[in-house]
Parts: structure tokens; C-alpha cells; sequence
């Protein structure tokens, strides 16, 4: 069969749901049997294995959870107490509840939301160690699993409800890590954008015997003025070796 890009990244995506509704975890069998169309060699499984591992999947076993620095582990010894002071709701109750969330009433949908808030640590440790804080995933995942409980609407079965639930609150943790890592992305481009000016600059300093102005230092770095100015901005000013204008 062609190749069809489409195709093969809608195929990965129905696998990343799939291994949500498994603990994140994939057997070998149903990977091959959702590319066998493409007849792909075992180098191309491989990188296939290798992309789900780095999307937190494991291949036939869970992926070993990262050990939890001592600012989440405090703060989860403390979380789950508190959650452990929440009523028992056996199974029978649990499909009870979640039936009537399902009829849109609003009591159980604050009942169904407590039910599941175990489920969201135990979400947020799959991602943990990723530089973003597990009581900042919760956050994110307690207020996607209270907006989730409104939609219920979307969700044919009971039994699919908490697939349902899992996959939102999934999707807002992976949401709030890829805005994190964005935005850190972005620092270290500004810290390296004032580094490298500063560094010119010195240079230029140091050969000159004098301040140089931004447009020698945009020359010598073969950027714009408006580049060296903005550097300038993001240090408030404190590259010392550029004459203020």
C-alpha cells in the first residue's frame, strides 16, 4: 500500500487513545496490527516504540514512573490525605452516580468529580519529572475532570464515561507541559539573544577602549539594530558595555 502521512499519524493518534484507555500502555501485537497495511520493517517499529515511549506509553509493561523530586512527594503525602478523608463509594454506588451525572444532574456531577479526583494523581505521576510541578498538573487535571462532568452529554454509554473523563484531564496536563516547555523555550532563547550581544559587546569594548554603540554591535554580529535593542530591553539595560542613547 502508498504511503499516506495522513493516514499514519491518524493511526499513531488512535494508538496514543487507545493506550489512555489501557494505563497508558500498548501490546506489541495491536501496534503491528494498526500499520500492517504499510508492510514496515522492525527499524521502523522501533522508531515507532521509540515515539510512543517519549508520549509516556509503555510497550507490553508500563513505563517505570520518574522518581518524584521532594517538593511533589510532600506535596502528594499531603493531597492524599486530605483525599483519603473523602466517603468510600463502592462500585455499585460509583455507576449509580455516574448514571445520573449522565441525566445532567448537577449534585452528581460534583459527586462524580470526587470520585475521580484519586484519579487524577495518579494521572499526574505519569508525568511527572518533566519540569513542570505535580500540584500544577493537578490543578490542570482537577479543573478539566469538574468541566468534563458538564459534557457528559457527548458520551453514548456509561461504560465509556470514564475514558471520557481520563482522556480530558490527560489532554490538560499535556496541554499545561507543552505551554511550560514553550515558554521556557522562549526564556532560553531571550537568555541566549542577551548573552550573545553581551558578549559582542565586551568584545568590541575590550578592542575599543570605549563603549560601542548598538549599531557596531549589530554589525559585528550581522543582526539588525532593533535585534541588539531588544536585547538590550529584555537585560533592563544592564549590558554596560553599550552606549545609552
Amino acid at each position: 500500500m502508498d504511503f499516506n502521512q495522513q493516514a499514519f499519524a491518524a493511526s499513531l493518534e488512535q494508538l496514543k487513545e487507545t493506550a489512555r484507555l489501557q494505563g497508558n500502555v500498548l501490546k506489541k501485537e495491536q501496534i503491528r496490527e494498526a500499520f500492517e497495511k504499510w508492510q514496515l520493517d522492525e527499524s521502523q517499529f522501533a522508531l515507532i516504540y521509540e515515539y510512543l515511549n517519549k508520549n509516556h506509553i509503555g510497550i507490553d509493561a508500563p513505563i517505570e514512573e520518574e522518581t518524584l523530586s521532594s517538593e511533589d512527594g510532600n506535596f502528594l503525602d499531603m493531597y492524599l490525605g486530605e483525599l483519603k478523608e473523602l466517603p468510600h463509594v463502592t462500585d455499585g454506588e460509583k455507576r449509580a452516580v455516574t448514571m445520573s451525572a449522565l441525566a445532567g444532574d448537577k449534585d452528581a456531577q460534583a459527586k462524580l468529580v470526587e470520585i475521580y479526583l484519586p484519579n487524577v494523581v495518579e494521572i499526574s505521576r505519569l508525568y511527572a519529572g518533566q519540569g513542570v510541578l505535580v500540584e500544577d498538573l493537578i490543578g490542570e487535571g482537577n479543573v478539566a475532570l469538574s468541566m468534563a462532568v458538564t459534557m457528559l452529554a457527548c458520551v453514548e454509554e456509561i461504560d465509556e464515561v470514564e475514558g471520557f473523563l481520563v482522556k480530558m484531564i490527560m489532554d490538560a496536563m499535556e496541554e499545561h507541559i507543552g505551554n511550560d516547555s514553550d515558554s521556557r523555550k522562549i526564556d532560553e532563547d531571550v537568555l541566549n539573544q542577551v548573552n550573545e550581544v553581551n558578549d559582542k559587546a565586551k568584545e568590541l569594548y575590550e578592542s575599543l577602549l570605549r563603549k560601542v554603540s548598538a549599531k557596531e554591535v549589530a554589525d559585528e554580529l550581522g543582526v539588525s539594530e532593533d535585534k541588539v535593542n531588544e536585547a538590550l530591553e529584555f537585560s533592563a539595560n544592564r549590558i554596560d558595555y553599550i552606549e545609552s542613547e
